[in-house]
């Protein structure tokens, strides 16, 4: 930790919502001197894959700190209020369901778990319903200014956190067989999988190289066979055309369409299965 401590932020409350903001006002009255950085208030809600992804893909950018994630559809249940630590030193506090687990992996993985029972780190009175303010806010806060994570609650098996796979890509048969991982506001669609795996599928990945985007039947689309280049940008194709790329914030391959919404226009939801071919 520097001398003024770092706290991540990632929730699905919605970008209308007080919420965030109540969260962060425990947090700095807690550690006065913390950066806090939002990584998203705006994850669909109860979207557990698509928080868990996107936390992952954003705290090996930030430095070492606690990182606080909270989409928790189980807030109340039985479900455990837990910390992680890290290998790269940072901490992770949120609900275990789940979506910690991915951005603990990308930061040299769990090292110690623990429960958040101490109730003196807690705020006084604690809501069923609200548990990114009354404990994971201020839980976070203490660990940032320095409370020793083994006062946060009892030490828990790394192995009994709750893990969450993550959607992969399979070569086959010559092409690549794959799904929709994640769409963002502009209706680019995220594929799983990694850039590798479009190597192992395909050999070097040449710029301008055609592929084949083979889709099963979609409510009101039938199944298609659409042609799609593999280009570093969205300016590469004309408007209205669809292309491949990388992502550079994700680190993967993903659809598009130049100034239009690859869902839309290709009838793509989230888990639709998508099927790459040479062309």
């Amino acid at each position: 930790m520097t001398d003024r401590p770092f706290i991540s932020f990632m929730t699905d409350f919605g970008v209308g919502s007080s919420a965030p903001a109540v969260c962060r006002g425990v947090m700095l009255d807690i550690a006065p001197d913390a950066r806090l950085v939002d990584v998203t208030h705006a994850i669909r809600h109860f979207a557990l894959r698509d928080g868990a992804f996107l936390l992952a893909r954003s705290v090996p950018y930030f430095p070492v700190g606690v990182h606080v994630g909270v989409i928790d559809p189980g807030v109340g249940t039985d479900r455990r209020p837990i910390a992680v630590k890290v290998g790269r030193g940072d901490y992770l506090v949120g609900p275990d369901n789940g979506l910690l687990v991915p951005a603990a992996h990308a930061l040299g993985g769990i090292v110690a778990a623990r429960a958040l029972e101490n109730r003196a780190l807690w705020l006084p009175s604690v809501s069923h319903t609200f548990h990114g303010r009354d404990i994971f806010a201020p839980v976070a806060a203490h660990l940032a200014g320095g409370t020793p994570f083994d006062t946060v609650g009892p030490e828990l098996d790394p192995a009994s956190v709750t893990r969450m796979e993550l959607p992969i890509a399979t070569p086959r048969d010559g092409g690549l067989d794959t799904s929709v991982l994640l769409i963002d506001a502009f209706g680019n669609c995220r594929l799983a999988g990694e850039t590798s795996d479009l190597v192992t599928a395909f050999g070097e990945m040449e710029h301008g190289r055609q592929f084949d985007l083979v889709l099963p039947a979609r409510g009101a689309h039938a199944p298609a066979r659409i042609r799609v280049p593999f280009v570093a940008t969205f300016g590469e194709v004309p408007i209205g055309a669809p292309l491949l790329f990388e992502d550079a914030d994700y680190a993967g391959p993903a659809l598009a369409v130049n100034l239009g919404s690859a869902a839309e226009e290709l009838g793509l939801d989230l888990d639709t299965p998508v099927r790459l071919e040479p062309a």
